[in-house]
């Protein structure tokens, strides 16, 4: 059984390795058709040696620590932030009618809407940038904590007032534990938001190292091989940041198989 099990993991594993193989391998193909081509579809060899160089110089690494130190502390603003008012507008009707207006109108525009504004009051450095993400992950975490809380079944809030619960224990030991499946779905869906939040706002504010500010500098540079390589860097961190907390997210609710 558990070689029939590490077979299937095996075989899983490398069938996602085909598509991938078989991109490269267009790709090296196309390269081989041309000049014109060979611009656009840089050569293999050539990225590897533009990584290389990359790496050497320790210019990919400085940037990628950029970008995921701002993507951090935008998530986490923003996420605190979601979850006091999406957690207020649960608890609170007044709350509710006060804020939901404003943030449901709000997070109808788009955040490139809201950059000439937020560069006109706040620059174009590192507070606009956290700014941006900040506001990419707050609007997620606002609605699911809310809605998460609002799903609540009614007998857990009858417990609660039985025990004579007041409104902040009641958040802490009866809506948070309840609403946390939602909550993190919430933070998933932040954490996508807040990293490509943090590269389109490193490309329109080209200010400190970045990896959007490397791609943008790459272009000006006709460098097509740091481009691909950034661009591959921010899918691959992107892919290991919601694998790694998908892990952390069923570890967390892992009584939810037991139930």
């Amino acid at each position: 059984m558990k070689k029939l099990k590490q077979s299937v993991w095996r075989s899983t594993h490398l069938g996602g390795l085909v598509l991938p193989a078989a991109v490269a391998l267009v790709w090296e193909v196309m390269s081989r058709q041309g000049d014109a081509y060979a611009y656009t579809f840089v050569p293999l060899s050539q990225i590897f040696i533009g990584l290389l160089d990359l790496l050497k110089s320790g210019e990919l690494l400085v940037n990628l620590a950029a970008t995921l130190q701002t993507t951090v502390i935008g998530l986490l603003i923003g996420g605190v932030a979601g979850l006091l008012v999406g957690g207020l507008m649960a608890v609170s009707p007044t709350a509710n009618k006060l804020i939901g207006p404003l943030y449901h109108t709000v997070r109808q525009v788009p955040l490139l809407g809201l950059i000439p504004l937020i560069a006109l009051w706040f620059g174009n450095g590192l507070f606009s940038k956290i700014l941006i993400v900040s506001l990419a992950a707050f609007y997620p975490i606002v609605l699911n904590t809310f809605e998460g809380m609002r799903g609540v079944e009614h007998k857990y809030i009858e417990v609660s007032s039985v025990l004579k619960f007041n409104r902040l224990q009641l958040f802490f030991n009866v809506l948070l534990p309840a609403a946390m499946p939602s909550i993190l779905t919430g933070v998933m869906h932040a954490l996508a938001f807040s990293w490509i939040s943090t590269v389109g706002s490193e490309l329109l504010f080209s200010t400190g190292p970045g990896l959007g500010g490397l791609m943008q500098a790459a272009q000006e540079a006709s460098r097509m091989d740091i481009v691909i390589i950034a661009v591959a860097s921010i899918g691959l961190t992107g892919l290991l940041m919601n694998t790694g907390f998908a892990r952390v997210s069923r570890y967390l609710l892992r009584w939810r198989s037991v139930r």
